[in-house]
């Protein structure tokens, strides 16, 4: 609560100025990658409005201080009319975020500051926070796909499996700092006793067929972060999502499968199909345990999964 409490009223603003051709608001997660100290905090929102204003966008900095404040303060950010709402945070902070800006016309800026940062990587967007910034003000606005699982959007990977659990497991210990050492740690030790699960799944509408899957993954981005490859093909704009199914074959072949996540081959890996699909049902004997963007849910047994295209402006 300590890092929480400290980025109260932490609200740096600039005053209207009329000339500016373009407005944006930054939603700063203070705990994505680490906490921060509050003159931390303040230093990152000195650098977004010195950046955002010397390309002549006059900019608001709000910090969030509770989960699901991001999505908030970017609804709020959409109404005032502004033309950018920079989520400068992880992938949770960026589904926050993105969640409100559907169907807008208010276009996505993302400054990567998570243990993952998927859909940032696939964009290309820099690491270093001024460079990112920089791209923002002076890039171009595109539209891209949106999913929808279980009436959850997602902007870059959901799904249901090996990815879900470990996601459930990193985000228990609310207070234990959260990178990819860690995260490795959890994928090792699980690996080698994760069941995997029995599904049945129909892909647009089609015949159901059972999986008996290490991990059922719904991509619209590439990978799940840190250069992690889980559909090589996958784009953002094609109007369609990459469901990769990973059969449950034992311990050694899921380990032996990492490398290629890391090359990008995983679509090469024995025991791994990936489709391109619209729409999907994912049905199972009892409550399943998905995420959405790395952030577990807990649903019930029949998913339904979707994707909205060009549903999201994103700016980069």
């Amino acid at each position: 609560m300590g890092s929480r409490a400290a980025v109260r009223g932490v609200t740096a603003v600039l005053a209207f100025r009329p000339t500016f051709p373009m407005r944006a608001a930054v939603i700063l997660n203070p705990v994505a990658g680490g906490a921060i100290s509050r003159e931390g905090l303040r230093r990152r929102a000195d650098l977004a409005l010195g950046r955002l204003r010397a390309s002549g966008v006059e900019s608001v900095v709000h910090a969030t201080a509770y989960p699901g404040h991001g999505r908030e303060i970017a609804a709020r950010a959409v109404r005032d009319g502004c033309d950018i709402v920079v989520a400068w945070g992880g992938d949770g902070t960026v589904n926050e975020v993105a969640g409100a800006l559907v169907h807008t016309t208010a276009a996505l800026g993302i400054v990567p500051a998570g243990s993952g940062n998927g859909l940032a990587r696939m964009l290309r967007m820099p690491a270093d926070p001024a460079s990112a910034i920089a791209r923002i003000a002076n890039g171009t606005t595109r539209p891209i796909d949106v999913g929808v699982i279980a009436d959850r959007l997602f902007v870059n990977v959901a799904g249901v499996g090996f990815d879900a659990h470990v996601a459930a497991l990193f985000a228990a210990r609310a207070g234990a700092r959260r990178g990819f050492v860690r995260y490795a740690g959890i994928v090792l030790r699980e690996l080698r006793h994760y069941p995997g699960e029995r599904y049945r799944v129909a892909f647009d509408g089609g015949p159901e067929t059972e999986h008996r899957a290490f991990l059922l993954t719904f991509a619209n981005g590439r990978q799940w972060g840190n250069g992690a490859v889980i559909a090589p093909d996958a784009q953002v704009d094609d109007g369609a999502l990459d469901a990769v199914s990973v059969a449950k074959d034992g311990f050694w072949r899921a380990a032996l499968a990492i490398p290629r996540l890391f090359a990008g081959t995983i679509d090469r890996a024995r025991g791994v199909t990936i489709t391109k699909v619209r729409a999907a049902r994912v049905a199972a004997d009892g409550p399943l345990v998905f995420h959405v963007d790395g952030e577990p849910v807990r649903g019930s047994d029949v998913l339904e999964v979707r994707v909205l295209p060009d549903a999201l402006r994103i700016r980069c």
